[in-house]
């Protein structure tokens, strides 16, 4: 699979949802968005099965919470890091979680970062800003294996 420049935002609360999205539109994160409402269907998308059967590309980024329905966000995170296909995937754990032990596992598991949703909108703004700054701008991918 290729890399495109979609995000997928895997993401339940749906306030949490247009907050975000209503973040990337303001700081001009003009790449698609695709949202997983359920850990099921973030691995459906990003593993090309079910409604996503066909789906040749992988996303840029993944933004991914970790209290998710029918499959919680770590258990997504470590099925992602178990095939080859997305072991290299950016994952940036994106919650509003303080937990120390969320984090490590999430660490353990493989994300690449992990960020606490702010509670303020001016700092969840800036915080996207940044993030997309660096994921979708300065960091440079893995080489695509041919």
């Amino acid at each position: 699979m290729n890399r495109d420049r979609t995000i997928l935002l895997v993401e339940d609360n749906s306030k949490d949802e247009e907050l975000t999205l209503r973040a990337l539109r303001k700081n001009n994160i003009s790449n698609d968005v695709t949202v997983a409402r359920d850990g099921a269907e973030a691995l459906d998308y990003l593993f090309a099965r079910g409604a996503y059967a066909g789906r040749d590309t992988l996303p840029q980024l993944v933004l991914l919470d970790l209290k998710l329905p029918k499959i919680d966000g770590l258990e997504v995170l470590r099925q992602l890091r178990a095939h080859e296909s997305t072991r290299l995937l950016p994952v940036v754990i994106l919650t509003t979680s303080n937990d120390e032990k969320d984090r490590l596992a999430g660490y353990r598991n493989g994300a690449n970062s992990y960020v606490r949703k702010p509670v303020d909108f001016s700092e969840f703004m800036d915080a996207v800003r940044q993030l997309g700054l660096y994921w979708l701008i300065l960091n440079e991918p893995p080489p695509t294996s041919e």
